[in-house]
């Protein structure tokens, strides 16, 4: 098997895991990956991620031409601007699991640093996450508003809509998501019963630990 074609079979295989354990439904979300040769295979538009077919993947080229598969997802300048300002982006997930969804509706909610530091994995796996206004669902201004950040986060949560992550590679990006994910359901779950949140330096101390890049 080549090296595009196991990244096929994974990018599948991933999707249907976070489909079947209801991290996004129906034809929600999207997924795409950097082939070894610069170029990109992505989610098409309208699938399930619990029915992706290996074979069907949108394939682009290195100049961002579509040479093969089916019809991409509409939210490609969302992806696109991923890999265009981050040059460690191997992998870019958007999906619509409900807990952040909930999370990113409430009124206190912190648009420069989303997810309430609960827990140190969040931090490790994205840094600050930027909570960004609500846009139409494949509206290019959600590409403008992550080309915005310049690189500096590897993970928004669009408002009423889902998050995005960008990792070194899709499994990396897969992990990274589903933590943002628990990391709502907790501070959901511990909403209003104060519960004690990692402290200033505790959180200096796993950024420096394990070189989070954590935008000030």
């Amino acid at each position: 098997m080549t090296a595009e074609n196991r990244l096929r079979e994974q990018i599948c295989q991933l999707a249907k895991s976070m489909f079947d354990r209801g991290l996004t439904g129906g034809s929600t979300g999207n997924i795409s990956a950097r082939t070894d040769d610069g170029g990109l295979l992505v989610s098409p538009t309208g699938t399930s991620f619990g029915r992706l077919d290996p074979g069907r993947l949108s394939r682009f080229d290195a100049t961002g031409k579509l040479i093969g598969g089916d019809a991409p997802t509409k939210e490609m300048p969302l992806h696109s601007a991923f890999y265009d300002t981050r040059s460690t982006a191997g992998a870019v997930v958007h999906l619509h699991c409900c807990n952040a969804v909930a999370l990113s509706m409430m009124p206190d909610a912190d648009e420069d640093n989303f997810l309430p530091p609960l827990t140190p994995y969040a931090i490790m796996k994205l840094g600050k996450v930027r909570l960004l206004p609500f846009f139409r669902p494949g509206d290019a201004a959600m590409g403008k508003a992550v080309r915005s950040l310049a690189g500096k986060r590897s993970a928004v949560m669009l408002a009423n809509h889902g998050p995005v992550v960008a990792g070194k590679d899709v499994e990396a990006a897969c992990n990274a998501i589903e933590e943002l994910e628990d990391t709502a359901r907790l501070a959901l779950m511990t909403r209003g019963l104060q519960p004690r949140m990692l402290n200033a330096a505790q959180i200096t101390d796993i950024v420096t630990h394990f070189d989070v890049d954590w935008e000030e």
